[in-house]
């Protein structure tokens, strides 16, 4: 088995298994939607998460109506609030290593996510 971020597809098969055009995947590449991993010879590689990343694209697009414009401010926002949470859980963990070396008083080590955005795509 592949690892999720692995490059393996190539864009024909990707590209059949969506039910899209390879024109398609290529417009996404160049809109910056998506970036391919390339072989020595130029040849697109999409791994697990990219069709996972053209999925979103494709639900947003088709499903929601939303132009390609409107996919790449909302990727850019859901990769940003990734990288925040993976920032909280790491802030997390030394907090908490932090707490059992007891040097950080109980009272003050809680961390909590105030806040929780999803995106939820309805459809298929």
């Amino acid at each position: 088995m592949h690892g999720y971020d692995e490059p393996v597809y190539l864009i024909s098969v990707v590209a059949k298994a969506l039910d899209i055009h390879p024109q398609t995947l290529r417009q996404y590449e160049r809109e910056g939607l998506v970036c391919p991993a390339r072989t020595n010879g130029k040849i697109r590689l999409y791994s697990k998460r990219d069709i996972d990343r053209i999925n979103m694209i494709l639900r947003l697009t088709r499903v929601l109506g939303v132009n390609l414009a409107g996919v790449d401010i909302i990727l850019q926002f859901k990769d940003q609030i990734d990288e925040y949470e993976n920032e909280i859980d790491d802030l997390k963990l030394k907090l908490a290593k932090l707490n059992n070396q007891g040097m950080v008083p109980a009272q003050k080590s809680l961390v909590t996510k105030k806040n929780i955005y999803e995106i939820i795509l309805f459809g298929e």
